[in-house]
């Protein structure tokens, strides 16, 4: 395989897998893009005539890509900006929980909550396993472990989850019971309501694309709220990340998406992305459309 452009239609034929695998590891479309280009350059540095089989070279890359991205100091400030719908309905007390990531995008970002209770290594080991099919043999060159270790860290990983599921729904019923009361508040110019939502220190970033803003205290925030109040009444709620939010539109498009980071019932911070670019890449406008439908 020294052909290189044999070599690049046979990745841009891998990509899309690729990019699937590195989403449901990093739960971001932006740093799974990051980590497919990576893969790339990487396939470009080595002799390929000496990969017997493309693929799971590809897979193995791909996957120890992402673990270092997983372990890096940076990823406990950062946060996915992956929107699902927020829909009411169970999830099935029996369902397998990697079942349920394959399933459907509104579960899979809602499971990414759990996913991010695992360490990096299990992490892999569960989604490559269980969501891609990989086998151990092939989870464990990405790893560096033997096969049973990749096994076990599976396993592990798996009880992890499903010990996991039981908080989910009153943490979620929460969540949407402050995201209500927030967007009626902002709605009604109920300054008083909006200040008994925020926690004292609390913090919103904006991200604005050619600009950022950094708004902090509780009624600095409360105030900007007021006067967003017309954005409020066009807004929907839906999960980013995992996480509460909202999604603002306007003329069918959206312009804005909101994750409310919480402490008990108290919002402690707001991340706002407001650039357009962004909000294209991640498909805001399709999917906060299916919510609205």
């Amino acid at each position: 395989m020294t052909d290189r452009r044999m070599l690049a239609r046979r990745f841009e034929t891998e990509r899309p897998r690729l990019r699937a695998v590195a989403t449901q590891l990093l739960g971001s479309p932006a740093d799974a893009d990051d980590a497919v280009q990576e893969t790339w350059l990487r396939l470009e540095r080595v002799d390929a005539a000496g990969i017997d089989n493309l693929e799971a070279w590809l897979t193995t890359v791909v996957s120890r890509v992402c673990l270092d991205v997983l372990r890096a100091p940076r990823r406990t400030r950062e946060h996915s900006w992956q929107v699902a719908p927020w829909r009411d309905e169970p999830v099935a007390d029996d369902a397998d929980p990697a079942e349920l990531v394959v399933q459907s995008d509104r579960i899979s970002t809602a499971l990414l909550v759990l996913l991010e209770t695992l360490s990096p290594a299990e992490r892999i080991a569960l989604v490559l396993h269980d969501v891609f099919g990989r086998s151990f043999d092939e989870v464990a060159v990405a790893l560096d472990r033997s096969p049973e270790a990749a096994r076990q860290l599976a396993s592990r990983a798996r009880r992890r989850v499903r010990g996991a599921e039981e908080p989910v729904r009153p943490a979620r019923e929460r969540g949407r019971r402050i995201v209500d009361a927030w967007l009626a508040a902002a709605q009604h110019g109920d300054l008083d309501a909006l200040l008994g939502l925020l926690d004292d220190g609390a913090v919103l970033r904006a991200d604005y694309g050619t600009s950022t803003q950094l708004v902090e205290g509780s009624r600095a925030i409360a105030e900007q709220a007021v006067l967003s109040g017309r954005l409020a009444g066009h807004s929907t709620p839906v999960l980013i990340g995992g996480r509460p939010g909202v999604a603002a539109m306007v003329h069918g498009r959206v312009v804005s998406i909101m994750a409310f980071e919480l402490d008990g019932d108290r919002i402690v911070s707001l991340d706002v992305l407001a650039d357009p670019e962004r909000l294209a890449s991640i498909g805001a406008d399709r999917i906060v459309g299916d919510v609205s439908d």
